[in-house]
């Protein structure tokens, strides 16, 4: 279940690639000392459980973490740097061999069980793919944006853009694309060699319409520094490269504000009220796709949107429209759940937020798991209400 968010809360960006290989963790590192350098607060989460390799990367022992007081666990610091990793909790050469819902457990710990302290910036260094993690992050935290890393390679760049797609898919928003190892200069004569081809990830950001954030060339150095804790932005501060990162870091810096709406993460109990999100303002302007407030009354919840307009669901139509896979078989959406099972005074006991994108209900008969995606609570057939 969400927590209540904090006056304070970081900005959440993760830093996500289609495919391994792409050089994420390096730039994820670099990005972070980078911003530190400037005066932000960051911190980082080494959100790849399985191939953890940011506290190698900044220099960071493999030590295991204290605990504070209050029972939190205490990040590792370097460079300026607070982390937190799978590889502080394990051997060196110890997988992990864990089940999804243990992955889950982890990652939801390393956000809401760090004394991080106040952070500017909560960097999520994810691992390559579309699976189980990115959905976990996307779904539990209010993740601020996301970075797409690739390399000019067609491939990379196809499997890319499943990477934009998801992040489309639950609301977060894209910051942009970094081209990561893009074109070799030569150390001797200066002759530039593009061995991954060039332009790709311009390409790609523009044909999906978001903001190229820049391009990466390769740097043997890249290498040596990563190996030896040596992030190259320290290490080769002059370097073509260390200054792509630098200015990936200042528009980063910058970026990734707080959607309009209702603020998340929340978890509406309705019996006693507890919970209940704080209405945002709303404006004739504003996002169709982004919830402004919510009521409940006379047996319906009522969702009232950013762009001024409200809608009235009923409990039992709410229950109905579950696409649950114990309400609708999963390749044919069919549905499985008998109307005639389902009582006609049934009623909302629980609502809460599902990342950036949906609703979650648990009602008075116990079922609690269903994911109500905004699109699809503006697409019930529902009484319209007057404009708010």
């Amino acid at each position: 279940m969400p927590q209540a968010e904090t006056a304070n809360a970081p900005r959440m960006i993760a830093i996500s690639s289609g495919k391994g290989g792409v050089g994420k963790s390096t730039v994820t590192a670099n990005i972070a000392v980078a911003m530190a350098d400037a005066g932000l607060s960051v911190g980082v989460v080494d959100a790849d459980i399985y191939g953890p390799s940011i506290p190698r990367m900044l220099g960071i022992a493999a030590t295991k973490p204290a605990m504070s007081p209050d029972r939190q666990v205490i990040p590792a610091e370097a460079k300026g740097v607070k982390v937190i990793s799978m590889a502080m909790l394990t051997d060196d050469d110890a997988p992990a061999i864990l089940r999804g819902p243990m992955v889950t457990k982890y990652l939801q710990m390393f956000v809401r069980e760090v004394d991080w302290g106040a952070l500017d910036v909560l960097l999520l260094d994810l691992p390559p793919g579309t699976g189980d993690i990115q959905l976990t992050l996307a779904q539990a935290f209010p993740l601020s944006g996301a970075v797409v890393v690739s390399t000019p390679q067609d491939v990379s760049l196809k499997i890319a853009r499943r990477g934009l797609r998801m992040m489309e898919q639950v609301s977060v928003p894209v910051l942009g694309v970094i081209e990561n190892m893009s074109g070799f200069t030569c150390p001797s004569c200066g002759t530039v060699t593009h061995i991954f081809h060039q332009g790709g990830g311009e390409a790609i950001a523009r044909d999906l319409g978001v903001d190229f954030l820049g391009k990466v060339p390769l740097d043997p150095n890249v290498v040596d520094c990563g190996d030896e804790g040596r992030p190259l932005v320290h290490d080769a501060p002059d370097s073509p490269a260390a200054a792509a990162y630098r200015q990936i870091a200042a528009t980063l810096g910058g970026s990734g504000q707080k959607a309009d709406g209702i603020a998340t993460p929340f978890a509406w109990t309705l019996a006693d009220g507890s919970g209940k999100p704080a209405p945002a303002p709303t404006s004739p302007g504003g996002s169709a796709e982004r919830l402004a407030a919510l009521d409940h009354e006379a047996g319906a919840l009522i969702l009232r949107w950013c762009d001024g307009t409200a809608k009235r669901l009923a409990d039992r139509d709410l229950r109905l429209a579950c696409q649950c896979a114990q309400c609708r078989e999963e390749m044919s959406g069919a549905r499985l759940l008998d109307p005639d099972s389902v009582p006609l005074d049934i009623g909302l006991t629980r609502v809460w937020s599902v990342g950036n994108y949906a609703l979650g209900m648990a009602f008075s008969d116990g079922h609690d798991t269903g994911i109500y995606t905004f699109k699809a609570l503006r697409a019930l057939a529902d009484t319209e209400l007057e404009d708010v």
